[in-house]
């Protein structure tokens, strides 16, 4: 998989999960974590640890003090503040979801998210939601909810056929309608689709 854009400040993995380690370090013990505690917490040198502070600190995510112990401060900017959920699997816009049996977790910037509120990502496959600005092998971010409204864009499971597709959702009498966002392809409808989230926010892939 290719790696999200989010902006040129965006942290390697390595880089996002030490970020992480340093602001939870700070909120449960109120100071700042050593090099050397971060070195051990992640099986890595010294050095590979400052190497990455130093691009840290390089893409304004986090400062030190040269000189100082237990300088590394996280920058508490929630636009730069990165959150793992899970990555569930593989949507087809139009087929069925292939489940990921073992998700692998995602960071994705905290302003995307909604305090109390649950969060999945599913990998797009195929052009139905094009016209959305979502396109093959973009991730969709979705937050678990069993209801949208007329026009927004929802992940729905369709019982009838055992398939979980992502569409545009409006209700028609006692029909709900998928619409798909690319011109080439019809609307169809269902009288059986329960909804299991709405698309917030989508990761694109690099071109």
């Amino acid at each position: 998989m290719k790696k999200k854009s989010m902006g040129t400040s965006k942290p390697s993995k390595r880089q996002a999960e030490i970020l992480q380690f340093v602001s939870k370090f700070q909120r449960e013990k109120g100071y700042s974590p050593s090099l050397g505690e971060i070195a051990n917490s992640f099986g890595v040198s010294i050095p590979t640890v400052h190497q990455h502070i130093s691009y840290l600190r390089k893409k304004n995510l986090l400062s030190t003090d040269k000189g100082k112990k237990r300088s590394i401060q996280a920058f508490n900017d929630q636009k730069r503040d990165l959150v793992e959920i899970p990555l569930m699997g593989l949507v087809a816009a139009g087929g069925p979801i292939e489940a990921i049996r073992n998700p692998e977790p995602i960071e994705v910037p905290r302003s995307m998210l909604l305090r109390g509120a649950n969060y999945y990502a599913l990998k797009i496959a195929g052009t139905s939601m094009i016209e959305e600005g979502i396109s093959d092998g973009d991730i969709v971010i979705v937050r678990e909810q069993q209801t949208v409204d007329d026009g927004e864009k929802a992940v729905a499971y369709l019982p009838d056929k055992d398939t979980v597709t992502l569409k545009k959702i409006y209700r028609d009498k006692k029909r709900i309608k998928l619409v798909p966002a690319n011109k080439y392809m019809k609307p169809f409808y269902e009288t059986n689709v329960e909804i299991q989230g709405k698309v917030v926010g989508v990761l694109r892939k690099e071109i």
